[in-house]
């Protein structure tokens, strides 16, 4: 199958998936979702790792060989610092609860319509530059596309919802906010288009965008997602973290292999 059409079913599927399955997760009791939403966030953190050093980095070294590696490390530090930037802006900048500080709701109707439309935008450019991830991970290998779409839509699940329920809270119905959220998520498509036209033409390039995929997984995972799982510290919470997290890195590991077989 052409690797144009995987790009495209790849983000196709994550950005509806993921869009879905947090229209569905409200309706949840808010009790039961709050309880949920942690367990969710744990399991995305060790799918995201994973991608990242068990998939996609080996791969990048791997391509350019043992004398440019450095330069792989050059990319990969350059991706954290771009997503740090980004994220100050208010570009990359999601919530994964409910009520964090950012998606509070505001005093006014007039600002919360603001705050509403302000997470759209925000969650269309992020779903866009993840759509040129994929395609730089399915550019690469078919096997690392793969792999790189599991782990974003495992990440996209909790930030979906954290975005539904931000629009709901701006005085959505819940139909519309449904509606402009998972257009939102499609936008992801665009971006797989957009880095298809503009990376296959430059292979040479591919290793160093895997890498900055890789940095994106990894700043997510470790900048945003683990501080909040930081928050609960009683002994049952953290061993099911750490339960979850490592079923997110098996499950990434289970279909590494099972797809390189």
């Amino acid at each position: 199958m052409p690797v144009l059409i995987w790009i495209l079913l790849a983000t196709l599927f994550g950005g509806l998936l993921s869009a879905a399955l947090a229209g569905l997760f409200l309706l949840f009791p808010e009790s039961r979702r709050a309880h949920l939403l942690p367990h969710l966030i744990s399991f995305a953190t060790g799918a995201m790792l994973a991608a990242a050093l068990l998939g996609l980095l080996p791969e990048a070294v791997a391509e350019v060989g043992p004398n440019r590696v450095q330069g792989i490390g050059v990319a990969l530090l350059g991706g954290i610092a771009l997503f740090f930037v980004l994220e100050k802006f208010v570009l990359w900048r999601h919530c994964h609860t409910e009520d964090c500080e950012s998606h509070q709701v505001p005093e006014s109707n007039h600002r919360d319509r603001a705050a509403g439309w302000i997470v759209l935008i925000g969650d269309g450019v992020h779903n866009g530059f993840d759509g040129v991830l994929i395609a730089a991970a399915f550019l690469t290998d078919v096997r690392l596309g793969i792999l790189t779409t599991l782990a974003v839509t495992a990440h996209e699940i909790p930030q979906e919802l954290g975005d539904l329920a931000v629009l709901l809270h701006a005085g959505m119905k819940p139909a519309r906010a449904l509606l402009f959220n998972t257009a939102s998520s499609l936008t992801s498509i665009l971006g797989g288009l957009a880095g298809y036209y503009a990376l296959r033409g430059s292979l040479e390039v591919l290793p160093y965008a895997i890498s900055v995929a890789a940095a994106s997984l990894i700043y997510v995972a470790v900048a945003d997602l683990i501080p909040g799982l930081h928050r609960r510290v009683d002994p049952f919470g953290s061993a099911m973290q750490v339960v979850l997290i490592s079923a997110g890195i098996a499950v990434i590991w289970v279909a590494e292999v099972a797809l390189g077989a």
